[in-house]
């Protein structure tokens, strides 16, 4: 029997969910003092604190493992390699790979010997663990040679059309609006001119606009790029609010 990969990717926001559960400890401890002293009232109220602690540092434990960080959520990924030509690829490049979820996601659609970068800050206080070595070592296991290069996705560090293939999964909506545009403009300089930029997206736009597929659309042809193919993929978590994945090409 072949086992399955073990990933590693990381814990999400662990400094303010870790920071939530602490606070909450001293809180229920605070209560319980005050529960075994004070006067009735006073215990009433130190009971509610108690309780309402309790339920913040639960939540807050939940939300800490969650993505639980071995978990991959396979399906978006397939979902944005079914618009993507990528059978005869020689070069890909993810911005914002972070600790290697991308990576793993599209490596079973990539061509044998594809040369694949991953970009990103590597910012560890967003992801306990983020790193370069984590993200080779997650594409190492998932059979994907990476090559991860520190940097920012609205100034990448690589030549015009380098790559066949430009990816971003669920990094440009964490990007501030105003350097949005910049990055997209990266991912089209970045690619060749018979190449693909592929974008995975949340439903999360500007305030006052509702659609978010025009939006991610119109974001990518302002940078010069036509839209190919659009699909979009069910959250299993968020029912009614899939991600949007589209496939563009450089005019």
């Amino acid at each position: 029997m072949r086992l399955r990969p073990t990933y590693f990717f990381g814990v999400y926001h662990w400094r303010e969910r870790l920071s939530r559960i602490a606070l909450s400890a001293l809180l229920i401890c605070a209560a319980a003092a005050v529960v075994r002293r004070g006067r009735r009232l006073v215990r009433l109220a130190a009971v509610a604190v108690g309780l309402g602690a309790a339920y913040r540092g639960g939540d807050a434990a939940r939300r800490l493992l969650t993505p639980p960080p071995w978990a991959l959520d396979r399906a978006k990924y397939d979902g944005l390699a079914s618009v993507l030509p990528l059978d005869d690829i020689d070069r890909h490049l993810d911005v914002g790979c972070g600790s290697g979820r991308s990576l793993v996601g599209l490596a079973p659609h990539l061509p044998d010997g594809c040369t694949v970068v991953g970009l990103d800050t590597f910012d560890d206080r967003v992801i306990l663990g983020n790193g370069p070595a984590l993200a080779r070592q997650n594409g190492a296991r998932a059979g994907v040679d990476v090559s991860p290069v520190a940097g920012d996705a609205s100034r990448l560090p690589f030549a015009d059309g380098r790559f066949d293939a430009v990816t971003a999964c669920r990094v440009v909506h964490d990007i501030p609006e105003d350097r949005r545009a910049a990055a997209v403009d990266e991912l089209r300089r970045v690619c060749a001119d018979d190449g693909v930029v592929g974008l995975l997206e949340l439903p999360i736009t500007p305030e006052g606009v509702d659609d978010y597929e025009a939006y991610w659309r119109r974001c990518l042809e302002d940078a010069g790029l036509r839209v190919e193919r659009v699909t979009r993929v069910e959250r299993p978590r968020r029912p009614g609010k899939p991600y949007v994945a589209i496939a563009a090409t450089p005019r």
